[in-house]
């Protein structure tokens, strides 16, 4: 093998580690938000690694995977925080031990402000 295939199969290997570990978390966290969020971020550093590793390994690939990164990273935070405002709308309930909701005072509802 040569080198920069051996490098990009590590960065593969590496992102795979990510989504497991945010699988593990949703699994493991308490409540809804919290699992989102672990979900979200391991989903997407997991994602980017795996996408920039196969970039390594094939350069004729480089350009559609920079554009399916750049789509992973605006659409997943995004996607999520509006899963999470959907759901504290809905009146989803936080774990005992969360310390501050922020959105608490705020009004969710469209067109208000």
């Amino acid at each position: 093998m040569e080198t920069l295939e051996i490098i990009g199969a590590l960065v593969t290997l590496l992102g795979s580690i990510f989504i497991f570990l945010g699988g593990l978390g949703i699994v493991r966290m308490p409540d809804l938000f919290n699992r989102i969020q672990a979900g979200t971020k391991a989903s997407t550093l997991g994602t980017i690694l795996s996408l920039f590793g196969l970039a390594i390994i094939n350069e004729a690939w480089i350009w559609k995977l920079l554009v399916i990164i750049f789509f992973v990273l605006i659409t997943n935070p995004v996607s999520s925080n509006v899963i999470s405002r959907a759901a504290h709308f809905r009146g989803i309930k936080m774990t005992d031990k969360t310390v501050a909701d922020l959105l608490v005072d705020k009004s969710n509802k469209p067109g208000e402000e």
